[in-house]
């Protein structure tokens, strides 16, 4: 599963003020009268597991759902900014422990109850319950308690200072205390609504008549959803979709290159492609074995057989995008002597250990790659392929793995790395302090330079080895427009996506 399919983690941003959909522009150029009663077509490889955002429901949930059917206090749009959607403005006590956010009026969930403070404080309740498997809960665990002094008003009180709320405020959804069966159903406050969902297969949605803000461009978005990324791409050229979300090689671009009835946009992603150590075991606790299995695998010949150029190779958990990006391919470059003589310091001249293969494009071709790159420095390489729920038990909850490919698609989420019961187990107490101090700062520059400390040293520590930045490209039919192009943790908003007829 992709990773965002069960945490991120958050930093500031500057919130500012939100239009009345909250959407961020998108992409195409369709020519023509929109039709406001057309069906968006949807092709993804991302199927929601279920309809929560608390229970594993995975980033098909969060790539259908966030911000078309539920709504947060705050959004994060889809070029980085947070932007206020159910909150009209917030306020922050001089000691920075309180939060005092006013609701926006007029607002109704999806079976016409109207929102109230009571349901933004059950929301984070949810997201906090001993039963939710939202790795927000650490982020947010921060929130003492909540207090609802009148419907439209909610006031957090802190722990501590906690310099990203308002962002992670955006990863909780809003939902009616009085919703059941959040799986198999919803009751959000989004310009759309849950028609009909078939796991594994394809997720409706309908245009809410009730919404508070300006009605979404389309009658119904329908999202389909396919294993095979050949599949998908045909799906787009025999007109069965409209947009596949995310292109996943670069052999499915050249068909619609350069042909008028498709635009294709390409962007840089969030999206990284980790080999994840388990620091806490054997024979990845030798920080010279990890930086050896760093520096035996030649990353750009990776990306290049991947992508095909296309992408980018950044050294460390941080993406261009993030505040506290610097480029650290240089900490452990692809040196196979060194790693030779790394191994044999270690005294793992004959080192084997087995590699857990997420099922899905593209680690099955990783796997092999990094087999063959580490067999050249004597390391045997056992390639265990697993489906994603395997993954998410064996290798997220029970931490029962030697090494592990995973893609992290969120932003800012370098701070996992401050966490040491965080699945990949490193561990390191100066990391820790950092990361506790960066989210107590007081300023961006002072949170910046804090968090620029901790990408240098888990670099340094080869605490994993980010082997590429995958590229976000979105292809579509060019008879639609609207729709989000840079993919920032897996959303993919749908309210302004307009097809002509």
């Amino acid at each position: 599963m992709k990773f965002s399919r069960i945490a991120a983690l958050a930093a500031s941003l500057t919130v500012v003020a939100v239009l009345a959909t909250a959407c961020s522009g998108g992409a195409g150029s369709a020519g023509g009268t929109p039709d406001a009663n057309a069906t968006i077509r949807i092709g993804s490889l991302s199927a929601p597991l279920n309809l929560s955002n608390v229970d594993a429901g995975g980033q098909g949930v969060t790539e259908a759902l966030n911000g078309n059917v539920y709504e947060g206090l705050f959004q994060l749009t889809d070029d980085g900014k947070v932007v206020n959607r159910l909150a009209t403005d917030y306020s922050v006590s001089p000691d920075g422990l309180a939060y005092t956010v006013k609701l926006r009026s007029g607002v109704t969930f999806h079976s016409g109850k109207a929102l109230t403070s009571a349901d933004v404080k059950s929301s984070l309740e949810r997201v906090l319950a001993d039963s939710s498997q939202s790795a927000r809960k650490s982020q947010l665990a921060v929130v003492d308690s909540v207090e609802t002094p009148d419907p439209q008003t909610v006031v957090f009180h802190l722990k501590s200072r906690s310099i990203s709320f308002p962002y992670n405020l955006t990863y909780v959804w809003i939902v009616n205390t009085d919703a059941k069966d959040l799986k198999t159903a919803e009751d959000g406050t989004g310009p759309y609504t849950v028609d009909q969902f078939k796991r594994g297969s394809s997720l409706t949605l309908k245009r809410f008549p009730g919404y508070w803000g300006t009605a979404a461009k389309s009658k119904e978005v329908d999202f389909t959803y396919f294993t095979d990324a050949s599949a998908l791409s045909n799906a787009l050229l025999t007109n069965a979709v409209d947009i596949v979300t995310q292109v996943q090689s670069p052999d499915a671009l050249k068909q619609f290159t350069g042909n008028k009835d498709f635009t294709v946009s390409e962007n840089t992603s969030t999206t990284k492609e980790l080999l994840a150590f388990n620091d806490k075991v054997a024979p990845f606790d030798d920080k010279r074995v990890r930086k050896a299995i760093t520096q035996a695998i030649d990353n750009k010949k990776l990306l290049d057989s991947i992508w095909d150029g296309r992408g980018t190779l950044i050294g460390s958990m941080v993406p261009p995008t993030d505040p506290w990006y610097e480029d650290l391919t240089s900490v452990n470059p692809y040196d196979p002597a060194a790693a030779k003589s790394l191994l044999a310091e270690a005294g793992q001249s004959n080192l084997s250990f087995t590699l857990d293969t997420p099922s899905y494009d593209p680690h099955p071709a990783v796997a092999e790659f990094i087999k063959s790159e580490l067999a050249k420095v004597g390391v045997t390489v056992k390639i265990n392929t697993i489906s994603e729920d395997q993954w998410y038990t064996n290798v997220f909850q029970k931490k029962d793995f030697a090494a592990t490919l995973q893609e992290h698609v969120n932003d800012r989420d370098l701070v996992w790395y401050g966490n040491p019961n965080f699945y990949w187990g490193y561990d390191n107490p100066q990391v820790v302090q950092w990361v506790a101090d960066a989210e107590q700062a007081s300023s961006t520059d002072e949170q910046t330079a804090i968090l620029k400390k901790v990408n240098t040293q888990i670099a340094e520590d080869a605490a994993s080895d980010w082997l590429f930045l995958a590229p976000q490209i979105v292809v579509a039919s060019s008879a639609v427009k609207g729709y989000p192009v840079h993919g920032l943790n897996s959303q993919f908003f749908v309210a302004d996506i307009e097809k002509t007829s």
